[in-house]
């Protein structure tokens, strides 16, 4: 099964190339800045030979349609390094929670505060983004502290995720980096696994 055949997504995905090695550490398109962020922790195997980057809203439907198969993907494979990237394209109370997300790994908890958000089917309120972190293990006391301290590292966090994200060319969430590819749109699990499987061939040929 070719990756014509399974959506438009995948049909549409193109390959991307890194900038040549002498560009400049910061660019936001560098291996180690779309791949490597130090800011963001990683799920998945750290040292998988297969890298997925998503670029998600948390107050986005389709990417909390995604994440159940996302997520039993990378756990089946156990070679896949994941890595979620903030994107809060809808504004307002999404970059609220966004910023509660980060702020929450300073104690240790970013995974536990992003599945929070991205599986709960409740509404998102300003109110009820601490009522939904707090129910998943994170300190919201200690996160909201972090976000003050830490502010100016957050913001930058986000602000690298966006210029990415559009140098990308990506229209909306969820959006992904499967390997060297990149992937518009909604995947469900023979999708991501076929993605994996083009990533790590094309990853072989070099």
């Amino acid at each position: 099964m070719t990756a014509l055949s399974l959506a438009p997504a995948l049909a549409a995905s193109r390959a991307w190339a890194a900038p040549a090695a002498s560009a400049p550490d910061d660019n936001v398109l560098s291996t180690e800045s779309v791949l490597r962020d130090p800011e963001i922790p990683v799920a998945g195997n750290p040292d998988g030979d297969i890298t997925i980057v998503e670029y998600s809203d948390f107050r986005c439907s389709y990417c909390k349609k995604v994440h159940p198969d996302l997520m039993r993907v990378v756990q089946e494979d156990g070679k896949v390094r994941m890595v979620f990237k903030d994107w809060p394209i809808f504004g307002g109370i999404s970059v609220d929670a966004a910023k509660m997300v980060l702020a929450s790994k300073y104690q240790g908890k970013y995974l536990e505060a992003h599945n929070a958000l991205i599986r709960t089917s409740s509404k998102l309120t300003e109110s009820g983004i601490g009522e939904i972190l707090g129910a998943g293990g994170v300190d919201v006391a200690r996160a909201t502290k972090d976000l003050e301290t830490n502010r100016a590292a957050i913001e930058a966090t986000l602000a690298r995720n966006d210029a990415q994200a559009k140098a990308f060319g990506f229209q909306g969430t969820p959006a992904f980096i499967i390997g060297r590819f990149r992937v518009p749109g909604v995947l469900d699990v023979a999708m991501f696994k076929q993605a994996i499987k083009d990533a790590r061939a094309a990853a072989q040929k070099k």
